[in-house]
């Protein structure tokens, strides 16, 4: 049997594909969620899957929801993978209020860093583990109206650089993922018109994902990998 993955953002777009590739290889996936109507996206009662109600903006939801993923002696926790975010289009800086900015910092960045808080441990305990992050293609190429959500997907690239630093000699593996446009059915609501020839499935983000997770990428350490 394989090992235990944390997903948050399991059951999103991208998360539910993710979700769905590690409980395929044989992951102890677990879910964390927080509104019922999220649950549509998973498997049904699919061997492996966990699912916790939890808010991963706060600190003590993020621990029960860490303990939980590490409570199975055999089936460790192996794997943490943070997809939680989102978008939200605003005006130049002069016109977007900082309430606004911090809202995305709160979404793009709070949980992936009280995720990796809480479940650090277990992963050094085990003596090895892999931590993935998503930052954005976005940063490499900026555009107006994404002031808060540029800086927080940059900081997550930082985040992951000091992970990296501390926790790199403890066998744990932290890489970041920059998706571009992926082509989920939000996506092609906000985006009716747009060409989707460049738009990349969930399904073959969630393979370099699980790749990340495995052991297979034991030498792959601090990347940034566009997919």
């Amino acid at each position: 049997m394989g090992g235990t993955a944390l997903v948050t953002g399991g059951t999103g777009g991208l998360g539910s594909a993710v979700t769905a590739a590690l409980l395929d290889r044989g992951w102890r996936v677990v879910v964390p969620w927080y509104a019922e109507a999220e649950l549509s996206r998973l498997p049904a009662g699919a061997d492996g899957l966990v699912l916790v109600q939890a808010d991963l903006t706060d600190a003590a939801s993020v621990g029960v929801c860490a303990a939980r993923a590490a409570a199975d002696a055999d089936r460790p926790l192996r794997a943490v993978v943070n997809l939680v975010g989102g978008f939200a289009m605003g005006g130049r800086v002069h016109e977007t209020p900082v309430e606004q900015f911090e809202a995305q910092l709160r979404l793009n960045l709070r949980p992936a860093y009280l995720v990796c808080q809480a479940t650090l441990p277990h992963l050094v305990g085990a003596g090895s583990g892999s931590v993935v992050l998503v930052s954005s293609q976005a940063v490499r190429k900026p555009f107006s109206g994404a002031a808060g959500y540029l800086t927080a997907k940059t900081a997550v690239l930082g985040l992951a650089g000091a992970l990296h630093a501390e926790y790199g000699k403890d066998g744990v593996r932290v890489n970041t993922i920059l998706p571009g446009v992926i082509d989920t059915p939000a996506n092609r609501a906000d985006m009716p018109d747009a060409d989707r020839k460049g738009w990349t499935a969930p399904a073959d983000i969630a393979d370099t994902v699980a790749y990340l997770c495995s052991d297979a990428s034991r030498a792959v350490r601090n990347a940034q990998l566009n997919v």
